[in-house]
């Protein structure tokens, strides 16, 4: 049975694109105007970009696994633990937090958006990939020229 490949819509690829830049943007503008100290700030910077990287890394290691390319299980495991490490600690961070309970909401929010947009973002860009590589293929003729060039 030959699988379909269906191109995303620029729709659903602008949407995405969006989602992440709205919601980092968003996570970082209020990071920056905050009343936090450098240290806190920093803590919060580094739990989005490695949510955003473990994210896209559990993504990346599901697709593979059902394509057929080999992850080893300790990899997949270990973007398991990093994506719900990255929740944890955040929800950590916003429970001992002396924010208001609005700004908490807001930081988790906006982190969870980005999550899932990072996620879409990453499943957009393989897709176009996959899409594009299965129409060369198709497209290609194979080459029955044999006589000389006069």
């Amino acid at each position: 049975m030959k699988v379909q490949l269906q191109k995303p819509t620029g729709a659903f690829i602008g949407a995405s694109w969006a989602a992440l830049f709205i919601g980092a943007l968003t996570y970082l503008i209020d990071l920056w105007n905050s009343p936090m100290a450098l240290n806190e700030r920093g803590y919060y910077l580094v739990i989005l970009m490695y949510g955003l990287f473990s994210a896209v890394s559990l993504q990346k290691s599901v697709r593979d696994r059902l394509d057929g390319i080999a992850v080893s299980g300790i990899y997949y495991g270990l973007c398991w633990v990093s994506l719900g490490s990255s929740i944890l600690l955040l929800t950590i961070g916003l429970w001992n937090a002396s924010l208001t309970s609005s700004e908490k909401g807001f930081y988790a929010m906006a982190f969870l958006l980005s999550l899932f947009a990072a996620v879409t973002v990453q499943k957009n860009v393989r897709d176009m990939a996959s899409f594009h590589h299965s129409n060369e293929a198709t497209s290609a003729e194979p080459n029955t020229f044999s006589g000389q060039i006069e």
